[in-house]
Formats: structure tokens, C-alpha cells, sequence
């Protein structure tokens, strides 16, 4: 691969090269796979997540190229019907060499949903669309499973964003979704999602459908020192120093969040003129990354009710707080009663503005609660 200009990637995987650490969790997650688990990864946004299931994949295709690797994001689905379409789309005709009487075996295997198929003009490669009337949703589903192990390849599939499919309207897609699986010998799934609650309440509850059906791997922040020596490396090959106080600096405004981390260190390599990074350069980035983004954090407080906006500030303020609806915290940032703070905290959790991490609530966007910090007064 080319190198790249910039080796602090911000979005997408570009390979090993650019990718920092995740050895335990890539090597834990492989095996799992390897031995017949499905896999269910639960952390917050921005952390790294997706890069690294596309870290594993690629070395899975380096090591073991006969396995089908596949990937997609439900989160902009709101029904069992975009869901079956996505799934569709992703899977149909990539478990079979592109000839034409592979592409007619798809077709005639889904011919009651009048397959529609046309070819990814970046890949090459064909996808399906289904003709899905009201309520053919379920058998669609179940045909799609079905191919899955007609073709008898051993398959990896991740599902982005897997909390989506708990609010879908009418039918229990847990439920239909496990009752599936459970019978495709020959396929394993990563379940993976940033909604940290709804999906350990997911995994984790004897009452829910997946209940102790895969191995649980838990994505924290990766260990200061080794992302240091990872970007460090990078400011060493073109003759110039990150000293360690200095990323030590960042690390902790961020808070070793993955994407923060990356988005910063992208903007001072690239506007780095002089031989060593201070923390002036630190600042001057993150800055630049906030003022970019101020008219969306704008809306963003504007969209709140006021005892939302009011509690959101103060937890900002603090940046963790571990008890928001204790009596010290509501009278020094002088909130409502708290009746109206437990439910403005109920919906801020929800809408992910509020986050639990390491058992304090912090603002969810690292760089929207430095501008509550910095530009909006209690």
C-alpha cells in the first residue's frame, strides 16, 4: 500500500501499518471466532471499535483467505424491513464467485422476492436487492439465513450498532434473529455496540434471547505508553519529537479516547512546523478541531430543554462526576429539584450527550463538553 501523507488516520482502516496495538483484543476475538464463538463487543463510540474489527478481518484474509468477511452498520435502520435489505445488500452473492450461474443460483434461490441485482461501481462486485411485501419480512430473513448455509463456506459477519434491532416496531427481533442463528453451523457473528447499557442488558440478562450466547470482549482505552511510542514513531520518521509530557497532555484532555487521540495527533503532523510538539501545539489543534464544529455543538445545546442544558454543563464542568443526583452537586451548580435531574439524566444517556465511564458520567463528545467548558456559562 502507498504511503500515506498523513499517518494518523481518522476515518477508515488503512491497514496494519496505521493501526495502533489491539493485539489482545484482535488476538482474543480471532480465537474466539476460530473455535466456533460468536463474539460480542461492547464500547463506547470513538474508541475504535469498527477499525478494529476491520483490523481483524485483515488478518484474517492475509492468513485464512477462503473465510468471507463481512461488515455493515445498521445504525440508520429503523425496521426489520431496512434491516433485511442491509443484510441482503452485504451478503447475497459474496459467498459465491461472481459467474453467471452462480448470480442465477442467488437469483433463483430468492426468485419469490423478485431479486434485483446490480454491481458496486468501487468493488465490482454484484448486490441484491429484495422485493419484500408487508409482512414477508421474517421469511426473507429466514431465506437469507438459509443461503448463508446452503453455501456451506465458513463465514464471519459483524453487525455494527447490533442495539439498533431492540427498536424495531412489531416483532421481537431478537428473538427471530437467535432462533436463525443458532442453526447456521457454518457462520459466526460479531455483535458489536457503542450503547453500553442496551447491549450488556442485551448479552447479559438471563431474560433476553442472546442470553450467554457468545464471548463478551470489553474495548477500554488503549495503555498511554504504547500509543506514545505508536505516534511517536511517526514525529521520529520525519526528524521531529512528540515529547512524552506532551502526549501525556493530550492523552489525558481526551481522556485516551481512540478517535480524539487520532483527530488530534492528524491536525499537529500536519500543521507541525518546528522540530518538537508543545503543548501550545496541542492546544492550537484541538482548538482548531472545536471551532470547526461549533455551530453543530450550537444546535446540539440548543436542541436540550433547560434542565437538560443545565445538567449537561454542570457534568461538563466537573468533566466526571459520580453521582449526579447527590445534594452537594445539584446545590453548587444550583439545579432543579431532583426529580426533574433524574429524568433529564434518563434522556441524556439515551440520546449519548451523557456516558458512564469507569462508573463517573462524562460528557459523550470529548469536544463538545471542552466547548460547554469554554463558551457556555452556567
Amino acid at each position: 500500500m502507498k504511503e500515506l501523507n498523513n499517518p494518523f488516520v481518522v476515518y477508515g482502516y488503512k491497514g496494519p501499518r496505521y493501526f495502533c496495538d489491539r493485539a489482545e483484543e484482535t488476538g482474543k476475538i480471532i480465537q474466539g471466532l476460530s473455535n466456533e464463538r460468536h463474539i460480542t463487543l461492547i464500547a463506547p463510540r470513538r474508541i475504535g471499535k469498527t477499525g478494529l474489527i476491520h483490523h481483524v478481518y485483515g488478518t484474517i484474509r492475509r492468513e485464512q483467505p477462503d473465510i468471507s468477511c463481512i461488515y455493515f452498520d445498521i445504525l440508520a435502520t429503523k425496521t426489520l424491513d431496512q434491516f433485511v435489505q442491509l443484510m441482503a445488500k452485504n451478503i447475497l452473492g459474496r459467498l459465491d464467485t461472481p459467474s453467471q450461474s452462480a448470480l442465477k443460483k442467488v437469483q433463483d434461490f430468492f426468485s419469490s422476492f423478485r431479486p434485483t441485482m446490480t454491481f458496486d461501481s468501487y468493488s465490482g462486485m454484484p448486490t441484491f436487492s429484495l422485493d419484500i411485501a408487508t409482512n414477508q419480512e421474517e421469511q426473507s430473513l429466514q431465506r437469507i439465513f438459509e443461503y448463508l448455509k446452503m453455501s456451506e463456506r465458513r463465514c464471519y459477519i459483524a453487525i455494527d450498532e447490533f442495539q439498533q434491532i431492540t427498536k424495531y416496531p412489531g416483532t421481537d427481533t431478537e428473538a427471530l434473529l437467535r432462533s436463525f442463528i443458532q442453526f447456521v453451523p457454518n457462520v459466526y457473528f460479531i455483535f458489536a455496540g457503542s450503547q453500553q447499557h442496551m447491549m450488556s442488558e442485551m448479552f447479559l440478562s438471563p431474560e433476553r434471547p442472546f442470553y450467554q450466547g457468545s464471548q463478551i470482549v470489553n474495548i477500554k482505552e488503549i495503555k498511554e505508553n504504547t500509543y506514545y511510542d505508536f505516534a511517536n514513531a511517526f514525529f521520529q520518521a520525519r526528524g521531529q519529537s512528540l515529547p512524552e509530557t506532551v502526549f501525556h497532555y493530550l492523552y489525558d484532555k481526551v481522556e485516551g479516547q481512540t478517535w480524539y487521540l487520532q483527530a488530534t495527533l492528524n491536525r499537529i503532523y500536519s500543521n507541525q512546523q518546528e522540530k518538537e510538539v508543545t503543548d501550545r501545539d496541542v492546544d492550537s489543534a484541538i482548538q482548531e478541531l472545536i471551532d470547526e464544529q461549533e455551530v453543530a455543538f450550537e444546535n446540539y445545546y440548543a436542541s436540550l430543554t433547560t434542565n437538560q442544558a443545565a445538567l449537561l454543563l454542570a457534568i461538563a464542568k466537573e468533566r466526571c462526576v459520580k453521582s449526579p443526583m447527590a445534594q452537594s452537586f445539584i446545590q453548587k451548580h444550583r439545579l432543579p429539584a431532583l426529580s426533574s435531574i433524574k429524568a433529564a439524566l434518563l434522556s441524556l444517556v439515551d440520546s449519548q450527550y451523557l456516558y458512564q465511564h469507569n462508573g463517573n458520567y462524562t460528557v459523550y463528545d470529548r469536544f463538545f463538553g471542552m466547548w460547554l467548558r469554554e463558551r457556555v456559562e452556567e
